[in-house]
């Protein structure tokens, strides 16, 4: 998916969301008053879309340890499969996308439902960013593979495990709508980005002290950022997740 694209399907959500914060908010999630078999169908199709995001968010996690594992063992073939595999969560956010246009289309929700099927879909689209985020901390570790670990990789391992935990924690907020869930893994962000710092600071020594650091140093730089970015997209679904249980917008990492 372009940037283009991406940006166009971001604008027409945030156009339809504000739509939809109007909208009534007393009826619960998932509970429109509809003719039985109706209704048999829209909760059918709609558990759909819940599993297949569920799924996406599972193979991200997986896909950030894979890469983080394959650094530290020096694998630059699990580091590939990691990249490869990639694929496999575009496929699945492509296919949640696609379930959430029919929904619409076909059952026509209205409010807390509509604004539940929205969350989804920006939901599987901060995953597939974070999918991508995850192969490039592979490509990174492949090309690191060959040679010497600088430093133990400074702190790197360390904020792989702490994205890991960010994701596994918000996935579990999502299944539950846990407004308060969401926004305690939100705040864990800042280790992320405590981090983040630390090792931007460490490597730029360690690449001063010596020329042959640079390369390495340079590798470990791109990979935390990446890792970085993932946490703060982590923060964006905290953030759906507190708009869906309480219809209220709220910027958790200002």
């Amino acid at each position: 998916m372009t940037d283009e694209q991406r940006t166009l399907i971001e604008a027409v959500t945030d156009q339809v969301t504000g739509i939809v914060h109007q909208a009534d908010r007393s009826a619960p999630l998932g509970h429109i008053e509809r003719p039985h078999g109706i209704r048999s169908t829209y909760d059918r199709e709609l558990s759909e879309v819940k599993d297949n995001v569920h799924r996406m968010g599972a193979m991200v996690e997986s896909q950030i340890g894979a890469a983080i594992a394959a650094l530290i063992a020096h694998d630059a073939d699990a580091a590939f499969k990691v990249i490869l595999d990639d694929r496999q969560v575009n496929e699945v956010q492509r296919k949640a996308t696609a379930m959430v246009a029919a929904v619409i289309a076909t059952q026509n929700p209205v409010a807390r439902d509509l604004r539940y099927l929205l969350t989804l879909d920006h939901v599987s689209h901060e995953l597939e960013r974070m999918g991508d985020h995850a192969g490039s901390v592979a490509k990174q570790a492949r090309k690191l593979a060959p040679h010497a670990p600088l430093k133990n990789y400074v702190l790197l391992p360390r904020l792989g495990e702490e994205v890991v935990n960010l994701v596994n924690g918000i996935i579990r907020a999502l299944v539950d709508v846990d407004e308060v869930r969401a926004r305690e893994v939100a705040s864990l962000d800042d280790e992320v980005d405590s981090l983040y710092h630390r090792i931007f600071d460490e490597v730029l020594v360690l690449m001063r002290d010596d020329p042959a650091n640079v390369e390495p140093g340079t590798r470990i730089l791109f990979a935390s950022h990446y890792l970085e970015r993932i946490g703060d997209r982590v923060t964006n679904i905290a953030e759906d997740i507190v708009f869906l249980a309480s219809g209220e917008v709220e910027d958790l990492n200002p």
